[in-house]
C-alpha cells in the first residue's frame, strides 16, 4: 500500500513521521523547498514535551511528482484550505484506480473537492492535533499520539471496509473514531475553530491565554452561537468530537459551545500557537477566510446574520494588509464592533 502526505506542514509532518515509523511506504510532498530539502537531508526532527526524536523520511518537491510517477492507494491531504483545489488537481493523475483522498483539514474542504476528484474518492476527517513549524525539518508537537484524535467518515454516512483500512493506518498517529455524520463533525470542529483561531491570531496569544483574558471567552461564545445557527440552518447536525461521548456533548447551545472550547484548549496545551497565529508570525495568508469567512458566506446563503464572524474576518485581513499587527489591544475593536452591531440590530 502506497500513501502520500500532500501539503506537509506541521500536521502533515507529524502524521508522516508517525506512519513512517510504523513501517508504511510514505511519500511526503510539499511546496516549501527548504522544508523538503531538510527532510531529504536530515529527516524530520520532532520535539514533544522534553523529548526529541528524528525520523528519516522520503520527501519530494511538488515539481518532482511527474518524474517520480508513483500512484497512491491513500492520499492524506494536510495542506491549508486555500491550497486544496489546486493540490487535488495536481495529485489527481496519481491515484490508483481505487485510490482515495482523506481531507485531514479544518473547514469543509470535501465540499469543494467533490467537483475535482469526485464523490467516490473523497473521505472526510476531523483532526485534533496541535503542532508548530517555523524552521525547515523541525516540528514542535504539542499533542502526542495519546491525545491526538481523528474522526473518519464517508460523505454518504455509511461505514465501509476502506474506512477500517484507513483507521488502521491513522491509528499509528492517534486515536481514530469512525462517524456516520462526518459533515456534522466537520462543522462542529469549524465552530471551535471559528471561536479560537482568529481571536488568538488577533491578540497574538496562545489559545489558552487568549480565552483566559477578561471578556474574550464571551466573544468566542458569541462567535460560536453564530456558527451554530448557520450550521443548523445549513442542515448540519452537531456531532460529539474530540472522542467525547454524545452525553458529554449535550445541553443548551452555550453549554455545548463552552464544552467545545474548553476541551480543545485543555487538550492542546497552554503555550501552543494555533495555525492562524503561526501564519501571522510568518507573514503568510491565514485560513480565516475559510473558517469565519465560510460561516459568513453560508450565513448569507441561509439568511443568518454573522456580525462577529464578519468583524473577525475584516480585522484578520487588516493584519494581512499590514494595517494592524497582532496585539491584545485588538480585542477592543472586535468587542466594540460586535456591541454596536448588536445595539443596531444588524
Amino acid at each position: 500500500m502506497k500513501i502520500a502526505v500532500l501539503g506537509v506542514g506541521a500536521i502533515g509532518s507529524c502524521i508522516g513521521a508517525d506512519l513512517t515509523r510504523a513501517g508504511y511506504d510514505i511519500l511526503l510532498i510539499d511546496q516549501w523547498p527548504d522544508h523538503v530539502e531538510a527532510m531529504k537531508r536530515d529527516g524530520l526532527n520532532i520535539s514533544i514535551a522534553d523529548a526529541e526524536f528524528n525520523v528519516p523520511v522520503r520527501a519530494a518537491h511538488l515539481c518532482e511528482l511527474p518524474v517520480i510517477n508513483e500512484q497512491f492507494d491513500i492520499v492524506l491531504l494536510t495542506c491549508k484550505s486555500y491550497d486544496s483545489c489546486w493540490m487535488a488537481e495536481l495529485i489527481k493523475p496519481h491515484f490508483k484506480p481505487r485510490g482515495v483522498l482523506v481531507s485531514i483539514q479544518n473547514s469543509m474542504n470535501n465540499e469543494w473537492l467533490i467537483p475535482i476528484i469526485g464523490y467516490q474518492k473523497n473521505i472526510g476527517c476531523v483532526v485534533e492535533l496541535s503542532a508548530e513549524l517555523f524552521e525547515p525539518g523541525r516540528i514542535k508537537r504539542n499533542t502526542d499520539s495519546n491525545k491526538t484524535w481523528f474522526a473518519l467518515g464517508e460523505l454518504h454516512g455509511h461505514k465501509t471496509a476502506r474506512l477500517t483500512t484507513i483507521t488502521e493506518v491513522l491509528s499509528n498517529a492517534g486515536r481514530v473514531d469512525i462517524t456516520t455524520n462526518i459533515w456534522g463533525a466537520k462543522w462542529t470542529k469549524l465552530i471551535a475553530n471559528s471561536m479560537m483561531q482568529a481571536v488568538s491570531g488577533l491578540l497574538g496569544l496562545p489559545d489558552y491565554e487568549a480565552t483566559s483574558m477578561p471578556g474574550v471567552f464571551d466573544i468566542c461564545i458569541q462567535t460560536g452561537r453564530e456558527a451554530t445557527a448557520v450550521g443548523i440552518a445549513s442542515g448540519y447536525e452537531i456531532e460529539a468530537i474530540y472522542g467525547l461521548s454524545p452525553d458529554e456533548f449535550t445541553g443548551s447551545t452555550d453549554e455545548m459551545l463552552k464544552k467545545n472550547l474548553k476541551t480543545l484548549t485543555s487538550h492542546i496545551g497552554k503555550k501552543s500557537l494555533n495555525s492562524v497565529l503561526q501564519d501571522h508570525l510568518k507573514g503568510r495568508y491565514s485560513e480565516v477566510d475559510f473558517l469565519n469567512g465560510l460561516i459568513v458566506k453560508k450565513g448569507k446563503e441561509t439568511g443568518v446574520q454573522t456580525p462577529v464572524n464578519l468583524e473577525l474576518v475584516r480585522l484578520t485581513n487588516m493584519i494581512r494588509n499590514k494595517e494592524i499587527t497582532p496585539s491584545i489591544d485588538n480585542i477592543n475593536l472586535v468587542r466594540n464592533a460586535a456591541a454596536n452591531k448588536k445595539q443596531s440590530g444588524t
